[in-house]
C-alpha cells in the first residue's frame, strides 16, 4: 500500500477482464494434498475508464479472484466483478435483488472476501452492506444477515476461534459522530450492537479483540462534509486537530451506549490493520499493528502516505498509561497470523513488503516476535507478493506448522502466480507455484476458505 514508486496502485495497470479457467492449471512443485478449499481475494478493478485526477483507489469496482485446490491439484482459477448496481448496469445485466430499501446505497464491495456461516461474502466499509457470492464467485446479492443487519458493515470482521462468534466495528457518514461495535453469532446473525460516540466521524478500517475486550480505533482520518459536498469520491482526510486513541470495550458489557469503553490516548498516527491483540496475565493489553505517521494528508487519492512499520502498544488499564515500541521497520502492510490464535498471544506474524518492481520486487516477511527477528522470502526479480495468508497444517504441532500462500505478480510476464511456502522453511524454495492465466491486480484482502 505504501510504495516509493507507487507501483502498488492498481490504477497504473488498467482493468483485468473476467475469465474462467475450468481446466487443471500448471504447477511447479507439489501442492499439499490436504489443501482442500479456495484461496480468494478482493480488490478494486474498475469496469469503465477512470479519470486519474478524481479516481480514488478505495472506490473502484470490486473484483473477486479465486483459486480452487483439491487432491493436490489446482482445479480452477476464476475472477468475477462483484455485481453492484453500477457494475451490473455497465455489464448490461439485471441488478441483483436487495433486501434493503432504495435509500440504502449498494456500492462497490471491493476490499475483502470472507466466509461467514458457510456463505461467501464480498465486503467493504463506510456504510455498504455485504454482498453474498456463490462458491464460484458469482453474485447472489446484498445480504442483511437474515434481517439482523441495519446495513453498514466492515471490511474486517474478526472471528474468535474459541467461540466461533464474529466481532465487527462499522462506521457510516450518515450516523454523524459515532461508530458501531457488533458481534455476530456462529450462524451469521447480529446478536449485539453497541453505538459509541466519537468526537468526529472517523474512518475505522479494522478492529481487534482479546479474550476480555473489543479494541476500537478512533484515529485522525475523519469525514469532511465540505469535501463530500464538493464531490470527493472518498471524503475522509487527515485531521491535525483530532488526536488518536484506542478504546477497550469489555466483551461482557451490557451497555448499548458505549459508556463502558475505556479510552487511551496515543501519539497521532494511523493504522489500517492490526496483526493481533491479546491480554497479559497482569491485566495489560497488547496491540500489534502497522503504523503510519499520517494518512490521506498530502496524498488524498490513495493510501500512499510515507513509511509504515510494525508497532506495539501496551495498554495498562490499572495505570491508565500506554507504552509504544517499534517491533520491525520494514516497509510493510497486510499483517496476518495463524488465526487459530486470533485474540490470544502469538509468536509469529506474516506480511508483505514493498519496494520497486524494477529494483527487485517485494518479498514476504515472517516476524518472530519472541526472538525479535524478521526473515524474508524473495520471490525473484520483478515479483511482488500480495497479502500472505497462513494456513495451518492438519493436526499441527507448532504455531508455524503450515503454509503461507499468496498471489504474486510478475512484472516480466504481466501475469500472476499463487505461491505456497512452508512456513517453517520460510526462506527456502516454494512448495508449489501455480501459474495463473491472468494478472491479479494489486488489491486488498483475501482468505483461505477450506471446504466444509
Amino acid at each position: 500500500m505504501t510504495t516509493p514508486d507507487h507501483h502498488y496502485l492498481e490504477g497504473n495497470f488498467g482493468p483485468v477482464r473476467e475469465e474462467l479457467t475450468a481446466v487443471e492449471l500448471p504447477v511447479t512443485g507439489t501442492i499439499p494434498a490436504e489443501l482442500d478449499g479456495r484461496l480468494v481475494r478482493n480488490g478494486p478493478n474498475p469496469v469503465g475508464e477512470q479519470d486519474p485526477a478524481t479516481y480514488h483507489w478505495f472506490t473502484g469496482d470490486g473484483m473477486v479472484h479465486g483459486l480452487r485446490l483439491r487432491d493436490g491439484k489446482a482445479d480452477w482459477y476464476r475472477n468475477r466483478w462483484v455485481r453492484s448496481p453500477e457494475v451490473a448496469t455497465a455489464l448490461g445485466e439485471p441488478v441483483p435483488p436487495s433486501p434493503y430499501p432504495e435509500s440504502v446505497g449498494i456500492f462497490a464491495a471491493n476490499t475483502n472476501v470472507v466466509a461467514i456461516a458457510g456463505k461467501t461474502f464480498a465486503i467493504v466499509e463506510a456504510g455498504a452492506p455485504p454482498i453474498e457470492l456463490t462458491d464460484e464467485l458469482d453474485t447472489v446479492g446484498p445480504s442483511d444477515f437474515s434481517g439482523t443487519l441495519e446495513h453498514p458493515f466492515s471490511a474486517h470482521p474478526k472471528r474468535d476461534p474459541r467461540t466461533g462468534e464474529w466481532h465487527v466495528v462499522a462506521y457510516f457518514w450518515g450516523w454523524g459522530n459515532k461508530i458501531r461495535y457488533m458481534s455476530l453469532s456462529r450462524d451469521g446473525r447480529v446478536q449485539k450492537v453497541v453505538d459509541v460516540d466519537t468526537p468526529g466521524g472517523p474512518m475505522v478500517h479494522d478492529m481487534a479483540f482479546t479474550e476480555k475486550y473489543a479494541l476500537l480505533f478512533d484515529l485522525p482520518v475523519t469525514f469532511d462534509l465540505e469535501a463530500a459536498m464538493g464531490g470527493a469520491r472518498l471524503p475522509y482526510f487527515w485531521n491535525n486537530e483530532y488526536g488518536a486513541r484506542i478504546g477497550l470495550l469489555p466483551r461482557s458489557s451490557t451497555a448499548a451506549d458505549g459508556s463502558d469503553v475505556r479510552w487511551f490516548d496515543i501519539e497521532p498516527c494511523y493504522f489500517y490493520h492490526p496483526l493481533n491483540a491479546y491480554d497479559l496475565d497482569d491485566g495489560q493489553v497488547v496491540l500489534d499493528a502497522v503504523r503510519y505517521e499520517t494518512m490521506f494528508n498530502q496524498n488524498r487519492q490513495g493510501p500512499n502516505e510515507g513509511p509504515s512499520r510494525l508497532e506495539r502498544w501496551t495498554l495498562d488499564p490499572a495505570e491508565g498509561k500506554v507504552r509504544e515500541e517499534t517491533l520491525d521497520d520494514h516497509l510493510q502492510e497486510f499483517p496476518r497470523l495463524n488465526e487459530t490464535l486470533q485474540g490470544q498471544r502469538n509468536r509469529y506474524g506474516y506480511g508483505a513488503t514493498f519496494g520497486s518492481l524494477d529494483a527487485g520486487g517485494g518479498p514476504a516477511i515472517k516476524h518472530d516476535l519472541v526472538a525479535g527477528r524478521t526473515v524474508e522470502h524473495d520471490y525473484g526479480p520483478g515479483r511482488q507478493t500480495l497479502e500472505p495468508i497462513f494456513v495451518p497444517r492438519d493436526a499441527a504441532t507448532a504455531e508455524d506448522d503450515g503454509w503461507v500462500m499468496s498471489y504474486v505478480y510478475d512484472a516480466t510476464t504481466d501475469r500472476s502466480d499463487v505461491v505456497i511456502l512452508d512456513a517453517q522453511d520460510f526462506t527456502g524454495d516454494p512448495v508449489a507455484t501455480i501459474n495463473l492465466p491472468a494478472r491479479v491486480p494489486f488489491g486488498f484482502h483475501g482468505n483461505w476458505i477450506p471446504t466444509p
